[in-house]
């Protein structure tokens, strides 16, 4: 295959997939998909599985797991059975037995202690480059007063941590969900940073400050004011990191702007227990000078 039929047969295949998470909830035929990706429908199971090395149906299930284990991870009172049934399942039997098939552990010991680090090693990862025209703006961002939580240790587990954070603040009301701002540091690069070494900050805008003797590990902290490019990352977190090195890579050399001594940071308008995948919406923050 030449390069350029490997960047066409990519951008039809980032096509579909985005298709599939914009149309979970419906029924995805093999023939609506292999229209959409301009392939024979006789050559598209084995196109998909090649390229992705899982079958387009057991990728389009891993979706449903996926939606599902953060409902069980962070939505308590969201019932199993109606979790499973928005997962498309018929029975609480067929689910447990999907979901633990796809991640290693039941519904129920996952809600009560899910393996983060297991569900991350099972999960499919298709590798494509979603071409997209960002819309970069600078702002002024004002000094923030947040209250913080600092993720040490493996991407992977970062959901422990979130978990923790999301605790807290249903807990004390200090930093409500609903009305308060959700952002993220991100100083390391999780492709660069050695598991042991990495760190990434959780936080949520606060009036005042927090008492810190408490057992959640909850600190102060403030995001100081200055001149910020901003763009907009709609959809998975998993591809956040392509919205991030549009910035560095390409934004930054076209701008010739000066980076300032801050990490880049993320603020959440939505979460993935919330809404669907494809709706969440991410800012993208790179300080300047």
């Amino acid at each position: 295959m030449t390069k350029k039929q490997h960047d066409i047969y990519t951008q039809r295949f980032a096509k579909v997939l985005h298709y599939i998470e914009q149309h979970l909830d419906e029924t995805l035929s093999v023939e609506s998909l292999s229209c959409e990706a301009h392939f024979s429908v006789f050559h598209f199971h084995r196109l998909f599985s090649a390229y992705y090395g899982v079958s387009v149906g057991r990728y389009i299930q891993w979706l449903k797991l996926k939606r599902a284990s953060y409902q069980l991870a962070f939505n308590h009172h969201q019932k199993i059975i109606d979790i499973a049934l928005a997962a498309g399942f018929q029975s609480p039997e067929s689910f447990t037995r999907a979901f633990k098939q796809a991640c290693g552990q039941s519904p129920r010991q996952f809600r009560q202690q899910p393996n983060w680090l297991q569900w991350h090693a099972r999960k499919p990862n298709p590798n494509y480059q979603k071409v997209q025209v960002m819309d970069v703006k600078i702002v002024n961002f004002p000094e923030t007063k947040v209250a913080t939580i600092e993720h040490r240790g493996a991407i992977e587990l970062i959901f422990q941590t979130a978990a923790t954070f999301f605790e807290w603040r249903k807990a004390t009301g200090l930093s409500p969900v609903a009305t308060s701002q959700t952002y993220a540091l991100a100083p390391c690069d999780p492709q660069t940073t050695e598991p042991k070494d990495f760190r990434f900050s959780l936080c949520g805008s606060v009036t005042q400050a927090i008492d810190e003797n408490n057992s959640y590990g909850i600190k102060n902290a403030v995001i100081p004011a200055g001149r910020c490019a901003v763009a907009r990352h709609l959809g998975s977190h998993d591809r956040i990191s392509d919205t991030a090195y549009y910035l560095y890579r390409q934004w930054l050399l076209e701008t010739g702007e000066q980076l300032r001594d801050y990490p880049l940071f993320f603020q959440y308008h939505n979460f993935i227990y919330d809404v669907a995948e494809h709706e969440l919406v991410t800012d993208v923050y790179l300080p300047l000078v």
